[in-house]
């Protein structure tokens, strides 16, 4: 039944969106069990008034619903908050994995899937997201704390997960985006195949695909790159992979 409410009132926050009342009480029933807090929504709507009420830690959406699809409500909620989505695709569907990626989701599970690897999946999300956030200069100065690390013109902050600006506002980044950076700022000056980013950045037991790379890419390029259209700090070298450029220390 949507709007159902299970689970310890003190245990993340979680939202299940799913048009089939089977997976919805499947999967909140299994998640209440776990020690999550759990409530369910059959569509958009549902999970609106939710969020209106109450925050949620984490949402676990179904791409294909009827009405307004799962991807189209992701790039709402990312476009207003930094809020964890997971996303239910179909196993053969590579083009819902892509789009998923492109509007921001967090992860994306593959249906039919394992229960403790949804939980598995969850609590990784999760704990990318509860490090605290450094705080930004009360005075709006533009000088950077020198513990964060250089990434094109923004830094890396690699305890709170998050790109901090120099003007000290910050820019959450989805838990794909930050293992992918990671990785990069890793292995600096060095060219990498898309083979070798998806060995080192895809910690899953699905199959990964080589698009995922480059859609990451393009993400990581408006957040860090000064012009994306012109990057200096993630380069393309065409026909083999990516090149990560450091940027320079410095206020």
């Amino acid at each position: 039944m949507a709007g159902q409410s299970a689970g310890g009132e003190t245990g993340p926050r979680i939202i299940v969106v799913d048009d089939e009342e089977a997976v919805r009480e499947t999967v909140a029933d299994y998640l209440a069990g776990q020690g999550f807090h759990v409530r369910s929504a059959a569509s958009g709507r549902e999970l609106d008034a939710f969020l209106a009420r109450e925050p949620a830690d984490l949402i676990l959406m179904d791409v294909r619903m009827p009405g307004e699809d799962g991807l189209t409500i992701a790039r709402r909620i990312r476009a207003a908050s930094a809020t964890p989505v997971i996303m239910l695709t179909a196993a053969d569907d590579i083009v819902d994995r892509v789009a998923g990626l492109e509007v921001g989701a967090d992860d994306y599970v593959l249906k039919p899937f394992d229960l403790r690897e949804l939980k598995a999946r969850i609590r990784a999300v999760l704990r990318r997201y509860t490090a605290p956030l450094p705080a930004a200069p009360a005075n709006g100065a533009a000088s950077v704390p020198a513990e964060l690390v250089p990434c094109g013109a923004v830094f890396l902050d690699m305890q709170a997960h998050c790109l901090v600006k120099r003007d000290g506002t910050r820019d959450m980044l989805t838990a794909m985006e930050f293992d992918l950076l990671r990785v990069f700022l890793q292995n600096p000056n060095r060219v990498l195949t898309r083979d070798r980013l998806l060995d080192l950045a895809h910690d899953r037991d699905n199959e990964p695909f080589d698009r995922s790379i480059d859609v990451r890419v393009t993400r990581l390029r408006k957040k860090i790159e000064a012009d994306p259209a012109k990057p200096q700090a993630i380069k393309t070298v065409r026909g083999v992979g990516y090149l990560f450029v450091p940027g320079p220390r410095g206020t």
